[in-house]
C-alpha cells in the first residue's frame, strides 16, 4: 500500500437508510487488508467535548464501529463537530471538521468516514454539506440509498438527485448500495442502474435489523424489570401483541421472539403466558409487559419468587393504549451488544457486496510481508466458506457454543451439528435471540446413529474386551459419539473443550481416528499472530517430554500444518544452545531430531539446536549462526518439551500482546480440535474454521492419491 491514507465517505440523502450496516462492513473489509483503520464522524449530537455523563446521548453508529477489532481511535478522535456548530456557522465547521480529520489520518492507513444520520435538522442542504465534506477531505462517496417501499424507478430516481447533488459539490462517487431492497427483487433494482459508469450493489431488506430490544421497549414504556432475567433484556422483539383477550386466543398468535402487553391484574393471562414458556412445543416469548400500574397480589408474587422465571416481566404505569403506542414506535438499531445482529449485517455485507471490486475502486491493495492477526482471522473464514465442510460440536448445552453456532452459519462457514437434546439446546437459543434454525441437533442416547457408533465401537475395540453394551455406555459420551460422527463420515471434523477436558475431548481420537501412517505422535500448534507476522508453535499442549523420534514428528507435521495455513515454514529446534555451542542430553536429544528431519523431509529448511533469540532476531542469528537460512527469520518454532512451550507461547501472549490460535491438533488422520475451557466466541468460529481447512486438506490430498 501506498503511505497515502485511502479514506471512503458513506453518505446518504435520508435517514434510515442502514447506512451503520454497510459501513460496519466496508470496516471488516478495510481491517482485513490492512493495519491500521480508522473511523470519523464528521457530524455527531455529541462532540469530542462531551462525555459519557452528558444528556446527549453518544453516537451509537461511532461507539459501534470503535469497537470492532483492529480500531485503536478513541471516541473523543473520531468525532468533528456538533450539529450546532454546524448550525451556527457552517464554514467555520467544515474547517474543523477538516483538521480534525487529518489528525486521524495520520495514524491510519485508511479511514472510513461515516457522514450524517439526519437525527437533527440541517435542512434540504445536508447531503449537499456532507458532499463538501467529502469532496474536502478527498474522500470517494459510497452513497448508500434506501429501497424500501420503492419502485425500481424511483430509487434510480433519488439516485440521480443524490449523484447531481454530489456532483455539485465535487465529490466523486466510488458506487452506489441500494440497501433494504425487497428481498428477490434486487436483480430488477440492479437492472435500472444498467447505465451507470460507478458500481452499484444491492442488500435485501432485513426486518431483524431493525427489531428492537426489550430493553428498548421497557425504556419506552417507562417500565421497570420486577422478575425475569435481566441478562435476556438484550433479546430482539419480533413482535408485540396486546393480550387483553382471553387466553386461548392470545396463545395462538403467540412466537418466538414477541412481547405481551397486559394489565398487570390479568392474572390468569400472566400465569397462562408463563406456563407455555415450559412447554417445548410453544414459542418462546422475549418478554411480558404488565401495564396499568397493577401488579399481582402477594401470593401471586410468591409464585412468581418460586417460579423463577428467565422471560423478563417488565411494569408500567401507562395504560394500554400509551403503552402499545410507545411500544409500536421503536425502532431497533445495529449495536454492539446484540452479536446476532452484527453478524446479521456482516452476512448481508459478504454475501451481496464484492469486497474484492470495493478494495479494487479505493486502490487499497494489502501489504506483502504484513499478516495481522484480523488479516489470519478473515483468511481463515474466507477459506472455510470456500468449501464449506460439516462440524461437529458436542458440547450443546454451553451457551458459547450456540453463540459461535449462530454466527457459523450466518457467516456461512461451515455446516453445523450441535450434540444435546434438542428441544432444550433449541429453546435456549431462541432465548438467547440466536438463530440456530440450520444447525442439526442430536440426542446421542438414541436412534440409529446410536446403535451404529456402539457397534463399530465396539468392533474396533474388541481386542480391548469391549462389548456391545459397554460400547452403548461409551458412544453415548458426547465427546465419543462426536469423534464417531466424524470417523464414519457423518461429520468433516469436530471441535470440543469448552466444557471438557483436553483428555476428554482427543482420548476418543486417539483410540478411534488414530494417527496417519506416516505420524508417530498426535502433536499441536499454536498460530501466534504478532502484530504484523503469524508464528507457529508446537508442541504446547499435547506431548509433556517428547523423543528425539517423536520431536522430528512434531517438527514435520508443525510444518505441514504452517503450509496449510499460509505460512512459509523456516523450522526452530529449540534448546538452551545454539550450534555447537553446548552439550548435554537435552541439546544431544534436539540435535538429534534435527538430524531425523533433515534425513526424512530434505525439503524443509530446518535449524537445530538454535536459542530462541537467535532464531527470531537477524542480528543475534549474524554473530552465533551466519550461514543459516533459518536463523533470524524462523517461522515454525519447534520446543523440546511442553513446559517450554505452554509457558514460552503464554509469555508471548500475554506480554506481546499475541493472538494465540490453537492448540491445533495435527497428525491425526481426521480433524479433531481442543478448545481452552475459557475460550471466547471468537476462539470457537476460529477453531471451527481451523478445523474445516483442514478437512479440506484431507478431502485434496486424498483426491490427489486417487489420481495418481
Amino acid at each position: 500500500m501506498s503511505s497515502k491514507t485511502r479514506s471512503v465517505y458513506l453518505t446518504s440523502p435520508e435517514g434510515d437508510s442502514g447506512k451503520s450496516t454497510i459501513a460496519l462492513g466496508v470496516l471488516d473489509l478495510l481491517t482485513r487488508q490492512v493495519q491500521r483503520v480508522g473511523v470519523f464522524r464528521p457530524i455527531t449530537r455529541n462532540g469530542a467535548n462531551n462525555t459519557k455523563d452528558d444528556d446527549v446521548e453518544r453516537d451509537y453508529v461511532l461507539e459501534l464501529l470503535l469497537e470492532h477489532d483492529g480500531v485503536e481511535l478513541t471516541y473523543e478522535q473520531s468525532v468533528g463537530v456538533t450539529y450546532a456548530e454546524v448550525h451556527a456557522n457552517p464554514d467555520e465547521a467544515l474547517a474543523k471538521i477538516i483538521n480534525r480529520y487529518h489528525e486521524v489520518e495520520q495514524l491510519c492507513d485508511a479511514v472510513v468516514v461515516v457522514g450524517s444520520d439526519y437525527t437533527d435538522v440541517v435542512g434540504p442542504t445536508e447531503l449537499a454539506f456532507n458532499a463538501r465534506i467529502a469532496a474536502n477531505l478527498g474522500a470517494p462517496v459510497l452513497l448508500v440509498l434506501s429501497g424500501a417501499g420503492r419502485t425500481p424507478e424511483a430509487i434510480h430516481q433519488l439516485f440521480e438527485v443524490s449523484a447531481g447533488e454530489l456532483a455539485n459539490n465535487h465529490a466523486s462517487i466510488l458506487g452506489t448500495v441500494i440497501n433494504r431492497t425487497k428481498p428477490g427483487e434486487e436483480a430488477v433494482v440492479k437492472a435500472a442502474f444498467e447505465s451507470t459508469h460507478t458500481p452499484v450493489w444491492t442488500v435485501p431488506e432485513e426486518p431483524f435489523l431493525t427489531a428492537p430490544t426489550v430493553r428498548q421497549l421497557m425504556k419506552a414504556v417507562e417500565g421497570r424489570l420486577v422478575n425475569g432475567d435481566d441478562t435476556l433484556l438484550g433479546r430482539e422483539v419480533l413482535d408485540v401483541q396486546v393480550g387483553a383477550m382471553n387466553f386461548e386466543h392470545l396463545l395462538g398468535k403467540l412466537i418466538d421472539g414477541a412481547v405481551v402487553i397486559t394489565p398487570g391484574d390479568r392474572v390468569d393471562v400472566l400465569l397462562g403466558l408463563l406456563t407455555s414458556q415450559t412447554a417445548k412445543s410453544f414459542p418462546s416469548l422475549a418478554g411480558i409487559i404488565l401495564n396499568g400500574g397493577f401488579f399481582p397480589p402477594e401470593s401471586v408474587s410468591r409464585l412468581l419468587d418460586d417460579i423463577e422465571p428467565s422471560v423478563p416481566i417488565i411494569q408500567t404505569d401507562l395504560g394500554t393504549f400509551n403503552t402499545a403506542s410507545n411500544a409500536s414506535r421503536v425502532r431497533g438499531r445495529l449495536s454492539k451488544e446484540s452479536q446476532r445482529k452484527v453478524d446479521t449485517a456482516m452476512a448481508l455485507f459478504e454475501q451481496n457486496i464484492d469486497g474484492k471490486a470495493l478494495l479494487e475502486a479505493l486502490e487499497v491493495e494489502r501489504p506483502e510481508a504484513a499478516v495481522t492477526p484480523l488479516m489470519f482471522e478473515y483468511e481463515l473464514l474466507s477459506r472455510a466458506r470456500e468449501n464449506k465442510k460439516h462440524i461437529v460440536l458436542p458440547e450443546g448445552t454451553d451457551d458459547r457454543i450456540l453463540r459461535a453456532a449462530s454466527t457459523l452459519l450466518q457467516r456461512q462457514v461451515a455446516d453445523i451439528t450441535i450434540l444435546g437434546d434438542e428441544a432444550t439446546i433449541r429453546a435456549r437459543a431462541t432465548e438467547l435471540g440466536l438463530n440456530i434454525a440450520d444447525a442439526t441437533v442430536l440426542d446421542t442416547h438414541s436412534g440409529e446413529m446410536f446403535e451404529e457408533f456402539a457397534a463399530e465401537y465396539a468392533r474396533l475395540r474388541a481386542h480391548k474386551g469391549v462389548t456391545v453394551e459397554r460400547a452403548r455406555e461409551i458412544v453415548s459420551s458426547v465427546s465419543y459419539f462426536g469423534t464417531m460422527m466424524v470417523q464414519l463420515g457423518y461429520a468433516d471434523g469436530m471441535v470440543s473443550g469448552a466444557a471438557h477436558t483436553t483428555a476428554h475431548t482427543i482420548r476418543p481420537a486417539f483410540e478411534v481416528i488414530k494417527t496417519t501412517p506416516d505420524t508417530s505422535v498426535v502433536s499441536s500448534v499454536f498460530m501466534m499472530c504478532l502484530e504484523d507476522r503469524v508464528l507457529v508453535y508446537g508442541d504446547c499442549a499435547v506431548n509433556p517430554d517428547p523423543t528425539a523420534e517423536q520431536l522430528a514428528d512434531i517438527a514435520i507435521s508443525s510444518a505441514e500444518t504452517a503450509t496449510q495455513f499460509g505460512v512459509a515454514p523456516r523450522i526452530a529446534m529449540l534448546s538452551y544452545s545454539t550450534g555447537d555451542s553446548g552439550a548435554g542430553a537435552d541439546v544431544d536429544k534436539v540435535r538429534q531430531a534435527t538430524e531425523i528431519v533433515r534425513t526424512r523431509r530434505p525439503d524443509l529448511e530446518v535449524e537445530g539446536p538454535i536459542q530462541y533469540d537467535a532464531a527470531v532476531d537477524a542480528s543475534v542469528a549474524a554473530s552465533k549462526l551466519p550461514d543459516s537460512a533459518v536463523a533470524g527469520r524462523a517461522t515454525v518454532f519447534v520446543f523440546p518439551d511442553l513446559n517450554t512451550g505452554n509457558n514460552t507461547y503464554k509469555a508471548v501472549q500475554r506480554s506481546a500482546g499475541a493472538v494465540a490460535v490453537g492448540p491445533i491438533l495435527q497428525g491425526l488422520r481426521k480433524p479433531v480440535n481442543d478448545l481452552s475451557r475459557g475460550a471466547l466466541v471468537q476462539d470457537i468460529v476460529n477453531t471451527v474454521a481451523i478445523t474445516a481447512i483442514q478437512a479440506q486438506g484431507i478431502e485434496a490430498a486424498a483426491l490427489a492419491a486417487e489420481a495418481r
